[in-house]
């Protein structure tokens, strides 16, 4: 009689798993019709396509969202175990899109040119949000707010497939024919400056370190699309992307293999540069460095400490680890930079699964040693280890009290030691920052 229970039983999940699987394959099927394909596409895509319709099957599967519904702790462990395999999947060779997302006045120029100095492999751009940022400025308060994000992730996703026509729609004046001469910082690009995306004017276009604007003819956006296919790695610098969770459709795009470095700073340091950058936005800041007194219900002040806390949640979320973003998320201090630049480059070329090229490591070493003073606030040709400090001269201990007590639990989670007095501050000898790994 057992036996006959037995076989009754074993007849029953083997319906049950038929039944499951017949509906994960109509999933899968559901999906393969509803996909977009890229607006270019080249042989090079196709060579890092999934190379079997196996392998397909398994990256669909793995991208179903989270169950939400009471399930068994049996199909929980399944998924994460099907992401982890995605995960691994995806780091073993092919195209690599590295987004490095930071605040403005971090040292993200600076590291961004690691990967911008990587070689012919690689397609680097500078600040391609900015364009959304300045029209979208006019927009209605509430609207920027609320959509802004979603936008800026749109045009990523673009630009990342090397599709440049959604940006086109916030260049101004707007391209003809898909020709701009005003694509902002197109310098700060060599992708940008080698021919045939550069047409020079005269010869020897390209500089040491970046092109000679004025000497490549308007940006054809063709061309630079048609380049960017071309490269086997994609990374792009952006300032304007602080909410990491917005980022998770791109993370689940399949024809991309995305991971993000997040650069952080002392935001003490932070306050002092943009108060030197930004002279006209600092006004406010700087009468108060004057006058030794800060209003802390100051509208300036609560828009500090939500830039803080900002920075501090994506940050939190990241160092989470939620599954759809495990093994793709990388916490950098710009200070660990400034002091290790070499040591901390091959980390961030390992963890992106980008070979670190003898072009970069060529150019670190020249633009983090240099000895004269630096050719201006936006140069990257600095003494990496001497930059990082001379914030501590520059700011008065007022502002560093301010910048403590409102962005408090960001220094703490970021590893930066507070100080008590101005005597303190100033004194280079002391460090202020704790030796911290970040997971």
């Amino acid at each position: 009689m057992r036996t006959k229970y037995a076989v009754v039983f074993i007849f029953v999940v083997a319906l049950v798993i038929i039944e499951k699987e017949s509906n994960i394959l109509s999933r899968v099927s559901d999906k393969l019709i509803q996909r977009q394909t890229p607006q270019l596409t080249s042989q090079k895509d196709n060579d890092t396509a999934p190379r079997s319709s196996v392998d397909l099957l398994e990256l669909l599967l793995a991208q179903q969202p989270p169950a939400t519904n009471n399930k068994s702790d049996f199909i929980e462990k399944e998924k994460v175990d099907e992401m982890e395999h995605v995960s691994s999947q995806r780091n073993s060779g092919g195209r690599k899109h590295v987004l490095l997302m930071a605040s403005t006045r971090t040292g993200s120029s600076f590291v961004g040119e690691f990967f911008n100095q990587h070689g012919e492999t690689m397609f680097y751009l500078f600040e391609p949000l900015w364009h959304v940022e300045r029209m979208l400025a006019t927009a209605a308060e509430g609207t920027n707010g609320t959509l802004l994000p979603g936008i800026y992730r749109d045009i990523l996703q673009a630009l990342f497939l090397c599709d440049f026509s959604p940006l086109e729609k916030f260049i101004s004046p707007s391209p003809k024919n898909h020709v701009t001469p005003d694509l902002f910082r197109r310098e700060s690009s060599l992708s940008l400056c080698e021919e045939p995306v550069c047409t020079p004017v005269v010869k020897d276009v390209i500089e040491r370190y970046h092109c000679k604007i004025r000497q490549c003819g308007p940006l054809n956006l063709t061309l630079a699309s048609e380049s960017c296919l071309s490269k086997q790695h994609h990374a792009i610098k952006a300032v304007r992307v602080r909410q990491l969770d917005t980022l998770r459709p791109l993370m689940e795009d399949l024809r991309l293999d995305i991971t993000v470095i997040q650069l952080v700073r002392d935001p003490r340091a932070i306050l002092a540069s943009r108060m030197v950058a930004f002279s006209s936005k600092y006004k406010t800041w700087k009468a108060w460095a004057q006058d030794g007194q800060v209003p802390e219900n100051d509208e300036e002040v609560k828009r500090l400490k939500g830039n803080c806390d900002q920075v501090r949640v994506s940050a939190e979320l990241g160092l989470s680890k939620p599954n759809w973003l495990k093994g793709r998320y990388l916490l950098v201090r710009y200070e660990d930079i400034a002091r290790y630049p070499m040591q901390k480059a091959e980390e961030m070329y390992k963890f992106t699964g980008i070979p670190f090229s003898s072009q970069a490591r060529e150019w670190i070493l020249r633009n983090t040693q240099t000895t004269e003073e630096a050719s201006g606030i936006y140069s990257t040709q600095k003494n990496s280890s001497e930059q990082a400090e001379k914030w501590r001269i520059k700011i008065p201990f007022t502002l560093v009290q301010v910048v403590q007590k409102v962005c408090g639990p960001t220094m703490k989670l970021f590893g930066y030691k507070f100080v008590e007095d101005e005597k303190t501050l100033i004194n280079k000898s002391i460090s202020l920052l704790e030796d911290k790994q970040f997971p």
